[in-house]
């Protein structure tokens, strides 16, 4: 728990798979924090204040410090509470773990949106090729339970994206790439992460963001 005088703070969005990361890493280590919740295209001016660089969420707050980017505010919440670890304390599987994250920023979050908010056929096509080979790569590297082994880790918590919010991509735009017949592993796995207690409880509804998902996709393809 956050220790007696300490001040910690999230300001997030409900629906932001970014800011869900911190949210599972905190109540994993059990720690008490206030959620501000931020109105989404707004800039509030305590999101302008912590975050002047970026203006976006996730911003950490602890004892008025704050921290942008929700990898970077994982390592830190890890490194300042120690219960519950959740990067592996070797410096090869740390180096790894960060390696993971990265790349499942890098190449499977803003090709997933792609995948569902462009509309031209052909490139449509080719951005799920890109991404089905992303989750490829992660079919594979997963040899455990969950990334962490028996446990789930850091490169779980970073991929919540692919275990909650791919399934509503999926069914917003009638999608078939998280299945359990096109990536086994990955799809166990993702069945066991979301049924994980402290994940569920860290989760936001998910009928009204499939319903706000909905509603971009087919206004979408109207004006088209």
């Amino acid at each position: 728990m956050a220790a007696s005088g300490e001040n910690v703070q999230l300001l997030g969005i409900v629906g932001s798979p970014f800011v869900r990361r911190v949210q599972i890493a905190l109540n994993l280590k059990g720690v008490e924090y206030e959620f501000v919740e931020q109105i989404f295209g707004q800039k509030s001016d305590l999101l302008l204040k912590y975050n002047p660089v970026h203006k976006k969420v996730p911003v950490f707050v602890h004892n008025d410090k704050p921290i942008a980017e929700s990898l970077v505010i994982l390592e830190y919440i890890d490194e300042t509470w120690k219960s519950n670890p959740i990067l592996p304390s070797d410096p090869y599987k740390r180096a790894l773990a960060r390696f993971w994250s990265k790349f499942i920023d890098d190449k499977v979050i803003d090709t997933t949106w792609k995948a569902v908010f462009i509309l031209e056929e052909a490139e449509r096509e080719k951005i799920i090729e890109e991404l089905s080979e992303a989750l490829q790569y992660l079919e594979n590297e997963l040899k455990e339970k969950f990334f962490g082994g028996e446990e789930f880790e850091f490169v779980d918590i970073a991929a919540v994206f692919i275990a909650f919010y791919i399934p509503l991509f999926q069914e917003v735009a009638g999608l078939h790439l998280l299945t359990a017949e096109n990536f086994p592993k990955l799809y166990n796995w993702s069945q066991d992460f979301l049924n994980h207690p402290v994940v569920k409880e860290s989760m936001p509804p998910r009928d009204p963001l499939l319903a706000i998902f909905k509603g971009r996709y087919e206004s979408l393809t109207a004006s088209k």
